[in-house]
């Protein structure tokens, strides 16, 4: 099999036929290969240029293998080391990886190992300096433009916004209504290459359609009753910044066909013109809705769709991450206690528990309208449980929770329950043990379902 991949490899062995034969083989696996015949030029070589892996004999005449692993640490901590070890040193291995070695292999090498070990310490480099500039990026130059949390999956989805944001993609935001898609569009927008240029938002759902087209581009006077003077549209106001289409689901088919031809041709006209107008503009939409089923429906287009779904982020519901709760609840108090004028601290321990054991329907948005309601209503220094009044008092049972079809019509029990599966799978990235794990059940319970559905052998 022929590596796309061309990463060097410093073999380091004073053994001059073993080097040959690793150096023969490694370069069949489709990488590229260093030789060097002792400690010293090692750590020369390592000085010298870039290495993707080092893979050391750990006995040699001038400078040893422990020797030459501190020096290359020293000058370069991340690069990946493997040790090659006989028997007999085996001791002196297991001191190597206490000195940051990644791992050793016994001489003679079992070549199908050497591999695999390889391409181990290689991923596990990357991932670790992805991780690192990830870390640094959020902590560092990241604008959270409000988006709280340090659960799991709310780490992931930052982590995301990170790789996303300085890219000219177009992105779609899914999620139930409430979860923050607008201030995750906002924080696309405020860590790119367009933060300097204006955020504009529009609200799809809550426009008629003959207005809409005239919101997004605009008209010239005269172009029907009322139209008194021109005007310019979202795309041209955004000039070359964002443009956030909230609710884009909510566009007329017809609609849906002018949205199309803007994004592939980069060209408007405003209604009631003939001008032909250049945009650049990024474009970020959001929708509450299961698109594929409204393909399916001929309710929303295809070609549209693959149009605005470059990358897609979704917001995930309040329920999924309750870890964030507290955080959450005590930036939103602190916001409205400031506004009201109110000397309050922070919530009672029933308080808090209520909150955390509530499953907000209504996501972060009920959350933050349930803090401020009882920010109003305090007469104390901490909002006590009889203060934080919930929109629904009872915890639904877990069939309930899982029967939510996303305002879809009601279908029967079974394929409602395959139809969060299948969701919940998808959201995961197939990840089976986190879709167990956000369903609620045990995983040999989701196995047992997944073939009572017939979706694995």
């Amino acid at each position: 099999m022929i590596m796309k991949s061309k990463e060097t490899i410093l073999v380091v062995d004073d053994d001059l036929a073993h080097r040959t034969m690793l150096r023969t083989l490694i370069s069949g696996w489709g990488y590229t290969v260093v030789e060097a015949d002792d400690g010293g030029t090692a750590i020369e070589a390592v000085q010298r240029q870039p290495f993707d892996l080092v893979l050391m004999d750990i006995r040699m005449v001038k400078v040893s293998g422990l020797e030459a692993l501190n020096e290359i640490k020293r000058f370069n901590p991340v690069i990946p080391l493997i040790i090659m070890t006989a028997y007999a040193s085996v001791e002196t291995a297991v001191k190597a990886l206490k000195e940051g070695a990644y791992d050793y292999l016994t001489k003679p090498l079992d070549f199908d190992e050497l591999r695999i070990t390889m391409e181990r310490a290689m991923e596990h480099s990357r991932l670790k300096e992805e991780n690192r500039y990830l870390k640094e990026t959020l902590a560092t130059h990241f604008d959270r433009r409000n988006l709280i949390g340090r659960s799991d999956i709310m780490t992931r989805l930052l982590e995301t916004v990170v790789l996303v944001a300085p890219s000219e993609a177009t992105v779609l935001i899914t999620g139930e209504s409430g979860t923050g898609k607008e201030m995750i569009a906002g924080a696309i927008h405020y860590n790119s290459l367009r933060k300097d240029g204006p955020f504009i938002k529009i609200n799809c759902a809550a426009i008629t359609e003959t207005l809409l087209e005239s919101e997004l581009f605009g008209h010239e006077k005269g172009a029907f009753t009322g139209a008194d003077r021109r005007k310019e549209g979202k795309f041209r106001q955004a000039g070359e910044g964002t443009l956030f289409l909230d609710e884009v689901s909510e566009m007329s088919l017809s609609m849906q066909v002018k949205l199309l031809r803007v994004l592939q041709e980069r060209e408007i006209t405003r209604v009631g013109g003939e001008e032909v107008i250049k945009v650049d503009v990024r474009v970020i939409a959001a929708t509450n809705r299961n698109l594929i089923k409204d393909i399916e429906a001929g309710r929303f287009r295809e070609d549209l769709y693959y149009r605005l779904n470059v990358v897609t982020i979704h917001a995930p519901p309040l329920r999924e991450r309750k870890e964030d709760i507290p955080l959450l609840a005590q930036n939103f108090l602190k916001v409205f206690a400031e506004k009201n004028r109110k000397n309050i601290k922070g919530f009672t321990p029933r308080a808090m528990d209520r909150l955390l054991k509530y499953h907000w329907p209504g996501n972060v948005r009920e959350l933050m309208n349930a803090v401020e309601r009882g920010v109003v209503l305090s007469r104390s220094d901490n909002l006590d449980e009889s203060e934080v009044p919930l929109f629904r008092q009872e915890e639904p049972p877990p069939a309930a929770a899982l029967s939510q079809t996303d305002g879809f019509e009601e279908l029967p029990l079974e394929s409602v329950e395959k139809e969060t599966i299948l969701k919940t799978l998808d959201t995961t990235r197939g990840n089976k043990s986190e879709a167990a794990r956000r369903l609620g059940i045990t995983r040999r319970t989701l196995h047992l379902k997944l073939k009572k559905y017939g979706m694995m052998p």
